[in-house]
């Protein structure tokens, strides 16, 4: 049973729990505390740890560590950080009192006056695409209209969406754990990019999955949009339940409003009389096409024009840890892909090197997710010569792709470099692509990204 919508009114100056107190915890805390509201803060991490990393923790909020306890079920309503699996026992509890407990997505937006809110998901590519709409808008709204980021790209979306006027467009990076909570979520505009398994031991069934997804269209309008990947079965067959006008991109046909010929980007939404024809950014991969279809599908559908969208396509050179070249050693180019934290994504990845044939050095592994690595075969065999293997995953990796291009086991990350580098010859590409999550031995991907690249820099110092 869904909560009512969130009307801060309702609870004003009550008490409000936040469960995880990560950065989106913390920033909506601060938002809360801001807003008036007594805040307790709770999160399962130790309190020693807790503390030291509680930087941006409101001053005068309480908070407790070591786990959940009861006092949670003495606040007025609570807030789910993103993440937090959706079957811990205090959310049953509260469940069972009647507290009602919302998405940081549905808690920021109520405190925001942006009417113009636009919205990606997808199992790959959000960042890129949110991304890219987000430089769209900038470069395409009239003067005196901002277009503000947030949400599962880095800024947490308590911390932007509140800044937000009523004339500026809200660009969203909306992750299935967002949305999983998000009963009231309605955005002007949205995108569903592709939707592969994944986050399965957090959702406990791909049907699950797919319905977080769909909560991103659940509750448009006629006058919303939503924009789909006709080429994705499951993203395909979901669009049929979509109440707002649905806006498709893939291969060419007439049931595409956006397709890729001849090199140009083609776009022709319903009641325009001539398609425009756009030239691509310059990025690596048919996933970044689909991206730029996307970005430019939700740019036509909020009403900018041809030509801001083709500007930033021109200027636009991606994002950080996504397929990213960061430098050459000794003729060895090097591209970070640690955004990379499932097979598919890794799949995308190799495929994109498929014109270079079989010259890349892949580093590939971390904390193990649950899927095989058995679906890169073929694109192991056309562009990889060699898997520098880190991490826990690593025999698991071994087991299912052994035999196909010879493996070293390298444990970490700085060994995996140093060995790619010394078998590596002029011509060839070093990628990390790791297939898997970064939390054995890093912080989060952007730690492990960042890593990859001082690794890169200082080789390249040393030869």
């Amino acid at each position: 049973m869904n909560n009512p919508p969130f009307d801060p009114r309702s609870f004003r100056k009550k008490l409000a729990g936040v469960l995880g107190l990560g950065r989106s915890g913390q920033a909506v805390a601060r938002l809360l505390a801001k807003k008036g509201f007594r805040v307790l803060g709770s999160d399962a991490r130790p309190r020693a740890e807790l503390k030291k990393a509680l930087k941006g923790f409101p001053a005068g909020a309480k908070w407790e560590g070591g786990g959940h306890s009861d006092r949670l079920l003495k606040c007025a309503f609570v807030v789910k950080s993103p993440g937090l699996k959706p079957d811990l026992p205090i959310l049953q509890k509260l469940r069972e009192q009647g507290v009602p407990v919302y998405s940081e997505l549905e808690i920021a937006l109520a405190f925001s006056k942006a009417k113009g809110v636009v919205a990606v998901t997808g199992t790959n590519g959000k960042s890129t695409t949110t991304q890219l709409t987000w430089e769209i808008f900038k470069a395409g709204l009239p003067r005196g209209r901002k277009a503000i980021l947030g949400g599962n790209i880095g800024v947490p979306i308590s911390a932007s969406a509140p800044a937000a006027h009523a004339s500026d467009a809200l660009i969203i990076e909306a992750s299935s754990y967002q949305l999983e909570d998000s009963a009231h979520f309605e955005p002007r505009a949205a995108a569903i990019l592709n939707i592969t398994a994944d986050h399965l031991d957090h959702h406990g069934s791909m049907a699950t999955y797919v319905a977080a997804k769909a909560k991103i269209f659940r509750e448009q309008g006629p006058g919303d949009a939503c924009v789909f990947n006709a080429d994705d079965p499951i993203v395909y067959k979901l669009s049929r339940e979509c109440p707002s006008q649905r806006l498709y991109f893939g291969a060419p046909g007439s049931h595409v409003h956006a397709w890729e010929a001849d090199g140009k980007l083609h776009f022709r939404l319903p009641g325009w009389k001539k398609e425009r024809a756009l030239t691509p950014p310059k990025l690596p991969g048919r996933h970044n096409i689909e991206n730029a279809l996307a970005a430019g599908l939700l740019a036509f559908a909020r009403g900018l024009k041809a030509a801001a969208v083709q500007k930033v396509f021109t200027a636009f050179k991606g994002v950080e840890h996504r397929l990213e070249d960061c430098g050459a050693v000794r003729g060895v180019r090097c591209v970070n892909d640690s955004k990379a934290t499932n097979v598919d994504s890794t799949f995308v990845a190799l495929k994109a090197f498929e014109p270079q044939g079989k010259r890349l050095l892949l580093i590939l592994g971390g904390l193990h997710k649950g899927s095989p690595y058995t679906p890169l075969k073929p694109w192991i065999e056309k562009t990889v010569k060699g898997i520098f293997t880190i991490g826990t995953a690593a025999r698991r990796i071994e087991e299912d792709l052994g035999g196909l291009a010879p493996i070293f086991p390298c444990g970490d990350l700085a060994t995996a470099v140093d060995a790619a580098l010394r078998v590596a010859e002029k011509g060839d590409v070093l990628l990390l692509s790791p297939a898997c999550a970064s939390f054995d031995q890093f912080k989060d991907f952007e730690d492990r990204g960042r890593q990859f690249k001082a690794l890169v820099r200082a080789a390249a110092g040393r030869r």
